[in-house]
């Protein structure tokens, strides 16, 4: 099982990287986005500057995290979609594979780019942004994994239910960005109207948003607990729910 889910999960890194709008949406947008107002606003970008919004001056970083795993997830839906329109998905059912390893490998994709994508928004942005030394950049890593794969896991339920390729990336894009508008980065969720803090509240945006700005700001693991446990049982949820609605053909 193990050897197969490598030799998959090479082969989609193989197919991936040979799709050059898929590795620039994946890679270069989140970079250019962290790294123009980086630039712009020069050292004073994490200075919380009057009439400079939030999110591009302190949050900058979770802004652009959460860009890498919106690309992530909006990549995953057209995919899956791609491959379920070209009869891909049903041939790959018919192997030996079993189905978990065949999305997993999907799901492994995701992560490795997106430590990729963070990797490089570190080594560009760090002549404009200033990192000091006391943002864990390890524990954010993990943070956006974390938070990278309870989104994957909407993603999946979207990716289950989008009938065709034509539809995948509108359809992902409607309903991921403004998730991210809900997520408490440009508004406190608690200032939204009730409706959307209910919506906002079941959301894994919401919970990535507090544990990536928590563990930036240097706080530890255990005072998130619940963003972590959160993201978790959203997880769960949606792969329960995707498990079951999920379309091979």
């Amino acid at each position: 099982m193990m050897r197969g889910l490598l030799g998959l999960t090479w082969l989609e890194v193989k197919i991936f990287v040979r799709e050059p709008m898929g590795v620039i949406g994946t890679i270069g947008i989140p970079v250019l986005l962290f790294v123009v107002p980086s630039r712009m606003l020069g050292r004073r970008v994490a200075s919380g500057l009057p009439g400079v919004p939030r999110y591009i001056s302190i949050d900058l970083p979770i802004f652009a995290s959460l860009l890498i795993a919106a690309s992530a997830v909006l990549s995953l839906v057209a995919i899956m979609a791609i491959y379920r329109e070209g009869g891909i998905l049903k041939r790959l059912r018919a192997t030996p594979l079993r189905p978990q390893t065949i999305l997993t490998a999907h799901v492994l994709v995701k992560l490795l780019f997106s430590a990729l994508t963070l990797a490089a928004l570190v080594l560009v942005g760090r002549r404009y942004y200033p990192v000091g030394p006391e943002v864990p950049l390890v524990s954010f890593t993990i943070a956006l994994l974390v938070s990278t794969l309870s989104i994957l896991s909407l993603g999946f339920l979207i990716a289950s239910i989008v009938p065709t390729a034509r539809f995948a990336q509108p359809i992902g894009t409607a309903i991921i960005y403004p998730m991210i508008g809900l997520s408490g980065l440009f508004v406190p969720v608690g200032s939204l109207p009730p409706p959307l803090q209910v919506i906002a509240r079941v959301l894994p945006s919401t919970y990535a948003v507090s544990l990536l700005r928590g563990i930036w700001r240097g706080e530890g693991w255990v005072a998130h607990g619940t963003d972590v446990l959160m993201l978790a049982v959203l997880f769960l949820v949606f792969i329960a729910i995707s498990a079951r609605v999920f379309r091979w053909e």
